[in-house]
C-alpha cells in the first residue's frame, strides 16, 4: 500500500484532533476551558433558559462547578458562547476527550460530572467494579452521517466481503466498534474473518493515510480527514446506528440539589444551542470550521446535512431509548465482544425526566 510522509501524517492527525468527532473514539482528553459565569448567588434561572427548571429558581448554585466532557473539540464552549448561553448562574469547565469511552473512565474516577457519549461506551463502562459511576439521564438525538467504513486511494478492495484476512482498523468501545461487527455480519463474515486493529481516532486515520491498514471503521472528523485525503466510503453505518447519543451524569451529582439544578440548567442550553445553531448555519459553519481547519463550505455543508438527516436535540429518557441500548447490548455479546447479556435499564436514571417534559411544553 502507498506510503505518505511522516509530516503529512502529523498534520492530518493534528486537524483531526482539533476537529469534530461525532461518534465515540478512543484517546486523551485534549484541552479543558471555563465559559463565563454569573458572580453572585442565583435564585432565578437566567434569561438564556427561560424554559427554566423549577429546581434551579429554589436553590442556589453560585457555588456549583459542573464539570462536562465532549468528544472532538470544544464546539459546545465555542457554541454556548456564540449563542448567548454562556452566562451560567454556575461555573463549568469542559473537558474535550477523543472518545465518550474515555469520559466514562474519567466519570469512573470522579474527574467528570457530566458526560455525552453514544450508546456504546455506557454498556461496556456498566461492567467495571463501581458500575463505571454513571447513570443515563437524557437523550441527544442527532444525526448518523460521517460514521463509516472506508478504504484507502487506491485500494483494491471493493466491497465488504473483500475485508476477510484484511487488517481492518476500529474504535474500541465506541460506535465504529459495533458498526464494524454489524456491517460484517450484514456480509457474512464473522469478527474472526478479519484481523481486527484496535487503535485511537488519530491512530486509525494515520495508519489508513500511512497504507498500514487496508480499511478503518471510524467516525467525525476522522472520516472528513480521509476523505481528503483520497479515502472512499465502504460501508456507511446511518442506518445502522439509532442516533441515540447517552448524557450521563454521576450518582452524586444526580444527588446533589445544586448540581441537579445546574445539570437541568445545562440540558436545556444544549437544546437552545442546537436552535441556534439551525438559525444561525453559516455563522456556526465559520465558527466550527475556524476551530477544526476545514473550509467554510465543508462544515456548512456536514451540518446541513446531518440536520435534514436527524435534528439534534436532547429529550427525556424513555423506554424506546432503552430498548435501543439494549438491543445493542444483545448484538455486542451474541458476538462475543461482552461475555454476558446484561440489563442496560440498570445504568438508566429518570431524574430529570420532569425537567425536560415540562421545559417541551
Amino acid at each position: 500500500m502507498k506510503q505518505v510522509s511522516n509530516k503529512l501524517i502529523t498534520s492530518m492527525i493534528s486537524i483531526l484532533l482539533a476537529g469534530v468527532v461525532a461518534g465515540c473514539g478512543n484517546g486523551a482528553a485534549v484541552s479543558k476551558t471555563q465559559p463565563s459565569s454569573a458572580p453572585a448567588a442565583v435564585t432565578n434561572v437566567p434569561s438564556a433558559a427561560a424554559a427554566g427548571t423549577p429546581a434551579a429558581a429554589k436553590v442556589d448554585v453560585s457555588k456549583v462547578t459542573l464539570r462536562i466532557g465532549q468528544t472532538g473539540w470544544g464546539n459546545l464552549d465555542a457554541g454556548f458562547k456564540a449563542a448567548q448561553l454562556a452566562d451560567t448562574p454556575y461555573k463549568i469547565e469542559f473537558s474535550v476527550f477523543q472518545g465518550g469511552n474515555l469520559q466514562l473512565e474519567a466519570m469512573s474516577a470522579n474527574h467528570l460530572d457530566v458526560a455525552l457519549t453514544s450508546e456504546i461506551p455506557p454498556i461496556f463502562a456498566s461492567q467495571s467494579a463501581n458500575g463505571g459511576n454513571f447513570k443515563v439521564i437524557a437523550v441527544q438525538e442527532s444525526t448518523t452521517l460521517k460514521q463509516e467504513l472506508v478504504i484507502p486511494k487506491g485500494s483494491p478492495i471493493k466491497s465488504v466481503k473483500d475485508l476477510k484476512g484484511k487488517q481492518v482498523a476500529y474504535v474500541s468501545s465506541t460506535t465504529a466498534h459495533y458498526f464494524l461487527l454489524k456491517m460484517l455480519e450484514q456480509n457474512g463474515l464473522a469478527w474472526s474473518d478479519i484481523k481486527p486493529v484496535q487503535l485511537s481516532t488519530a491512530d486509525g486515520l494515520g495508519a489508513l493515510i500511512g497504507g498500514k491498514v487496508d480499511a478503518l471503521a471510524s467516525y467525525g472528523n476522522a472520516i472528513i480527514s480521509a476523505h481528503q485525503n483520497g479515502a472512499t466510503e465502504l460501508a456507511s453505518a446511518k442506518d445502522i446506528l439509532s442516533g441515540n447519543f447517552l448524557i450521563e451524569a454521576t450518582p452524586d451529582a444526580i444527588q446533589d440539589p445544586g448540581k441537579h439544578a445546574a445539570i437541568a440548567d445545562f440540558l436545556l442550553r444544549l437544546n437552545k444551542f442546537y436552535d441556534w445553531t439551525r438559525a444561525n448555519q453559516n455563522k456556526w459553519a465559520e465558527i466550527t470550521a475556524q476551530n477544526t481547519n476545514q473550509p467554510v463550505e465543508q462544515a456548512l455543508a456536514t451540518l446541513k446535512d446531518g440536520e435534514a438527516q436527524r435534528s439534534s436535540k436532547i429529550v427525556p429518557t424513555s423506554d424506546k431509548a432503552i430498548a435501543s441500548e439494549q438491543d445493542v447490548a444483545d448484538a455486542l455479546q451474541v458476538t462475543g465482544s461482552l461475555k454476558e447479556k446484561i440489563n442496560v435499564s440498570a445504568s438508566w436514571s429518570h431524574a430529570f425526566d420532569d425537567e425536560l417534559k415540562k421545559a417541551a411544553k
